[in-house]
């Protein structure tokens, strides 16, 4: 679990596709000063862009992680290579503050900068998403992560497929987004409390259509365009 405040930005060192256990690993270098490492233990967790993924070696000023076959499909670490800068934070602990929201680390998509808009000393990205599906969790000024960053949604179109947000000066000088350019891509993970809602409310809507031998739905809507009708 994750807060989506990111710690530090790394730089890849190395992207093996070929490493000696025969899958791909990943070698992140830290900022001289960085304490990143100071507590950390081999099977540790760490958000590499929003990516949940597992400590295998480390020294005090970098680490390496194994990357799933699965990982590089749904993400965008496959298109990392040496000198890419990535946003990094710890697992989270049970005493830490919570400053931006609950986050997985599990990415439900990846998603193209279709416009970067300069707006006094902020700047609004607009992001379109690979897969459309992931639009019905996102709401205006509800929480996204984007390469494991918390950020707040400032619009949405769901027709057009589309989503906003802005990033302050301060946010901008400490994740990598600020950095991306059009057509570039993001990771994303929508607020999972907006799935938790949509389960529980399918499996609510289920039952009363079992309760009701089926038509349940249809019926409710044949009531409330029968009162509107009645009202007018």
């Amino acid at each position: 679990m994750f807060t989506g405040i990111v710690e530090e930005i790394g730089v890849v060192t190395t992207l093996d596709p070929h490493d000696a256990t025969g899958g791909t690993s990943l070698t992140i270098t830290l900022p001289p000063s960085s304490q990143l490492l100071s507590d950390a233990h081999l099977g540790d967790s760490i958000a590499i862009n929003g990516v949940c993924l597992t400590v295998t070696s480390f020294t005090p000023s970098e680490f390496t992680v194994g990357i799933a076959p699965e990982t590089l499909r749904l993400t965008n670490l496959g298109s990392l290579t040496a000198g890419s800068h990535v946003n990094l934070e710890r697992a989270v602990r049970a005493d830490t503050r919570m400053g931006g929201h609950f986050v997985q680390g599990h990415v439900d998509a990846t998603a193209t900068i279709v416009s970067k808009t300069p707006d006094g000393n902020a700047v609004t990205f607009r992001f379109s998403p690979t897969k459309r599906e992931v639009l019905r969790y996102i709401v205006y000024k509800g929480f996204i992560a984007l390469d494991g960053a918390s950020l707040t949604v400032t619009a949405v179109d769901d027709v057009e497929g589309w989503w906003e947000v802005m990033l302050i000066a301060y946010t901008q000088e400490r994740i990598v987004t600020a950095s991306k350019e059009v057509g570039d891509s993001v990771n994303v993970e929508v607020d999972m409390t907006a799935k938790y809602v949509e389960k529980s409310l399918q499996g609510y809507l289920q039952g009363l259509e079992a309760e009701n031998g089926g038509g349940f739905l249809q019926k409710m809507v044949e009531r409330i365009v029968a009162n509107k009708g009645s009202s007018s």
